[in-house]
C-alpha cells in the first residue's frame, strides 16, 4: 500500500522547511547582534559548522575544485549572497529587504544572456520591466528625487539578490559536477566571504558568547545546514518552476514574523512594489513551467 504522504507532498514540504528557515533567520541573526556577535561574524561561525559537517560525512567535497573554476566562481557568489541577505536582515526592515532581494528573476534575465547563452524573449523583458517598476514603488519615498537605495540594508538586499541569481545560474552550469562540491562551494563561500567582509567592516567579536548566544549559533547552523539538504531533495523532484513558486513562501514567513515582532513595517508603498515584484517572480515561474511542457510535447 502507498503511504498517504508520497508523490510531490514531502518535496514540496521540503522545499517550504527551506522557505521558513530562510524566512525566519533574521531572529536568530537579530539575537546574535545582540549578544556583540555581528550578522558578518554570525554568518561566518554557522557556514564553518556546517562546513566541517559537511567535509565530516563527504571528505572529497572539495577535490573537483581543482578541475572546475567555476566552482570558486560559485563559492563567491554564494557567499556575497550571504553577506548581503543576513547582514541587511538584521539592520533593516525585514520585509522591505526580502522583497528587494526577491529581484532575484529580473537579475537573471540580465545574467543568462551572457552566461548562458539565453537571449531575453519579450515576456522576459516584460518581467523585468514590472519587477523594476515594484522597486522603483518601494524606493520611491517621496525624500529624494529618484527613487533609489537610501539606506546600507537596502544595498545590501539588492546586492544580495544580484548574488543569488547568479548563484542559481551558476548552479545550472555546474549541474554534472557532484552536488557535495557545490553545497561545498555554497558553505564554503558562506564562510569565506563573510570572513573577509568581517575583516573589513565589522568589529571584532567578542571573546566569548554567553550561553544564549551559543544555543542560537548552534540552533542556526543546524537550521542552514537541514535547510540545505532540504532544498537539495526538494528541488531534485519537482520541477524548476513549481520550486521556484514554493520559495516565494519565504516572503510570507518573513512578513508575517517580522511584523508580528515589530522588525518591520507595511506601508502602503510596500504592499503596492512588493506585489509588482512578486507579480514578476510568479510571472517568471509560471513562464518557465509553461515552456518545460511546451518543450516535452
Amino acid at each position: 500500500m502507498a503511504s498517504p504522504v508520497s508523490g510531490p507532498v514531502l518535496p514540496a514540504l521540503a522545499l517550504m522547511l527551506n522557505a521558513l528557515v530562510w524566512g525566519v533567520s533574521w531572529w536568530p541573526f537579530r539575537e546574535l547582534q545582540g549578544e556583540g556577535l555581528h550578522p558578518l561574524w554570525s554568518t561566518a561561525l554557522i557556514y564553518v559548522i556546517s562546513l566541517a559537517c559537511l567535509l565530516a560525512a563527504r571528505p572529497r567535497a572539495l577535490l573537483p575544485f581543482a578541475k572546475q573554476p567555476l566552482l570558486w566562481l560559485l563559492l563567491a557568489a554564494a557567499g556575497m549572497t550571504n553577506v548581503g541577505f543576513n547582514w541587511a536582515v538584521t539592520v533593516g526592515d525585514v520585509v522591505r529587504v526580502v522583497l528587494l532581494f526577491y529581484l532575484m528573476p529580473a537579475w537573471v534575465v540580465l545574467l543568462a544572456w551572457p552566461l548562458l547563452g539565453e537571449r531575453p524573449t519579450t515576456p522576459a523583458l516584460a518581467r523585468l520591466v514590472l519587477a523594476m517598476a515594484g522597486v522603483a514603488v518601494i524606493l520611491n519615498t517621496g525624500s529624494t528625487r529618484w527613487p533609489v537605495p537610501e539606506s546600507a540594508a537596502d544595498w545590501l538586499a539588492l546586492m544580495g539578490g544580484f548574488s543569488f541569481a547568479l548563484t542559481n545560474i551558476l548552479l545550472r552550469k555546474l549541474h554534472g559536477t557532484p552536488p557535495e562540491a557545490r553545497i561545498a562551494a555554497m558553505f564554503g563561500g558562506g564562510a569565506l566571504m563573510a570572513l573577509a567582509a568581517g575583516l573589513l567592516a565589522a568589529p571584532a567579536p567578542p571573546a566569548s558568547l554567553g550561553l544564549h548566544g551559543v544555543w542560537v549559533a548552534l540552533a542556526l547552523s543546524m537550521g542552514f545546514l537541514v535547510s540545505n539538504v532540504a532544498l537539495q531533495y526538494g528541488a531534485a523532484r519537482l520541477s524548476a518552476h513549481t520550486t521556484a513558486l514554493i520559495m516565494l513562501s519565504e516572503v510570507v514567513f518573513a512578513s508575517g514574523s517580522s511584523v508580528a515582532l515589530g522588525a518591520a513595517q507595511l506601508s502602503l508603498r510596500t504592499w503596492l512594489g512588493g506585489a509588482l515584484i512578486l507579480a514578476a517572480a510568479v510571472w517568471s515561474a509560471w513562464q518557465g513551467g509553461t515552456e518545460a511542457a511546451a518543450g516535452a510535447k
